[in-house]
């Protein structure tokens, strides 16, 4: 299967054709290697236009949705960025092509465990992953000048609000367990401005901030 060509058509029907216009997201989508993080088994649906299954009842999101998303980041290639849901590692290697490093939290051990090795055989450096309970962040190296969730929350974690950086912007799906919007809020001094960017569905974001506190240590 020439998954070359699969990628450069996807980017040219998924993501350009949608609005997608960020240069930088679409060189990072057409470099990255999406097969390489999808299960074998499962690798002919890489360049699908849908999510596709990871293991542990989780998914890795439908390519433009991880465009859209890194898009309304708007990285300028110079951002300390914080992800909640690691995942397989893709939407982790698509940000490093564009921030100066991405510190990235997975709440279940394995996938962590295998994102860092998919990362790490094909050399995405400028990354950090980490076993915990994303809706809490990552103080330590706070403040972020962009903050990702790749995971349906019923309402914006204080602590992520609290760890951004002014002038910051945090992208996170907000709603039901069924359907979410998805958010962009920007901080200025106290004050967070919300977007509406439309309609999504994600897998629950688990964790003390979130749906609950389901999470493995």
């Amino acid at each position: 299967m020439n998954y070359t060509t699969q990628r450069k058509k996807m980017v040219e029907t998924q993501l350009i054709q949608r609005n997608i216009k960020d240069a930088r997201v679409i060189e990072a989508m057409q470099e990255v290697p999406r097969e390489y993080f999808i299960p074998e088994l499962s690798r002919s649906l890489a360049y699908e236009d849908r999510p596709a299954p990871i293991g542990e009842d989780q998914t890795i999101s439908q390519p433009y949705m991880v465009a859209l998303m890194t898009q309304a980041l708007k990285l300028c290639g110079r951002d300390i960025v914080l992800e909640i849901g690691t995942g397989s590692g893709y939407q982790t290697a698509i940000l490093s092509k564009i921030a100066a490093h991405v510190y990235s939290i997975e709440r279940i051990p394995t996938l962590a465990a295998k994102a860092k090795e998919t990362l790490n055989t094909l050399g995405y450096t400028h990354v950090t992953v980490m076993v915990g309970d994303g809706t809490k962040g990552d103080p330590e190296h706070a403040h972020y000048d962009a903050i990702i969730v790749t995971a349906g929350s019923p309402g914006i974690p204080p602590s992520l609000k609290e760890q951004l950086a002014d002038g910051g912007r945090l992208v996170i799906p907000v709603g039901s367990r069924g359907y979410q919007e998805l958010h962009r809020i920007t901080r200025n001094g106290n004050d967070f401005v919300t977007e509406n960017l439309g309609g999504c569905i994600f897998v629950p974001l688990i964790g003390v901030e979130g749906w609950g506190k389901d999470v493995p240590m």
